[in-house]
């Protein structure tokens, strides 16, 4: 093989070695080494086979001297040991689409999504009007309670790795008994992260706050303003719903549009 391949064949030794270092310094200990072994694996592949492709196959024989015709021009012997040009640019060819197929970005998956714009929080404190439930009012509470299916996976990512809390503002107790029988009839209590005993209910809003203060969690999340900036000096993060206003409350108080919006999903 040519030297040309072979510069080829050491550039991509270097660049697969670049990025191990790289990947490896970025994982943190709650992430999947798993990745990381199959990196080091394709690199010693790599050296390998480099290492068969053009390691010395033995002692060479001495050439003979090329003989000289009668005109004076020499008839050299072609190198055999070259590879066909044919030959080596299918080999160029070949090593770029494995290494631009080998560094694709891999797309995170919901949970490390979760995880990642939640800070690793282990608590976590949601409000349920507004964010979890297509109702925006407790008097609406009192005709029906659904869930929003849009936000249900990742309700269901939460309770995986978060101890998670739902509350909400209710006016009776039908009220409570519609809103329990949704996230049950969701799907939300079979993941065995959320029971029934973390769904709190109030009868006011200062309740609510209330709550979240007992609990001290490390996110709260909520669809009223005024709570959230009651809230902004106790708890170390917050992530406000509002469709219309997304003016930052306070430093530690994120806004968004809706809870997938937050999550990118």
């Amino acid at each position: 093989m040519d030297d040309y391949t072979k510069d080829d064949v050491s550039q991509l030794i270097k660049r697969i070695g670049a990025f191990l270092s790289a990947r490896i310094s970025e994982i943190s200990d709650t992430q999947d080494l798993r990745s990381v072994w199959a990196l080091a694996a394709l690199v010693l592949t790599v050296i390998f086979t480099w290492r068969l492709l053009f390691a010395p196959s033995g002692p060479q024989r001495r050439q003979p001297k090329p003989s000289t015709s009668s005109s004076g021009v020499n008839n050299s012997q072609p190198n055999s040991n070259l590879l066909p040009s044919a030959v080596a640019s299918s080999i160029q060819d070949s090593t770029q689409t494995v290494t631009d197929e080998f560094f694709q970005p891999v797309k995170p998956t919901l949970g490390q999504i979760v995880r990642q714009r939640l800070n690793d929080g282990r608590k976590v404190t949601c409000r349920l009007l507004g964010v979890i439930l297509e109702e925006t009012t407790p008097e609406e509470l009192q005709n029906q309670a659904t869930v929003r299916s849009s936000v249900l996976e990742i309700v269901l990512e939460m309770t995986k790795f978060c101890d998670l809390y739902l509350m909400e503002t209710v006016l009776d107790d039908e009220s409570q008994t519609r809103v329990l029988t949704a996230l049950e009839n969701a799907g939300i209590f079979t993941s065995g992260g959320l029971i029934k005993d973390k769904v709190l209910f109030c009868s006011k809003d200062i309740g609510r706050t209330s709550f979240v203060r007992q609990l001290e969690p490390d996110w709260h999340i909520d669809s009223s303003r005024e709570i959230s900036s009651q809230l902004a000096r106790f708890i170390k993060c917050q992530l406000h719903i509002s469709p219309l206003n997304t003016d930052r409350i306070a430093s530690n108080v994120f806004t968004s549009s809706s809870l997938e919006h937050f999550f990118g999903v």
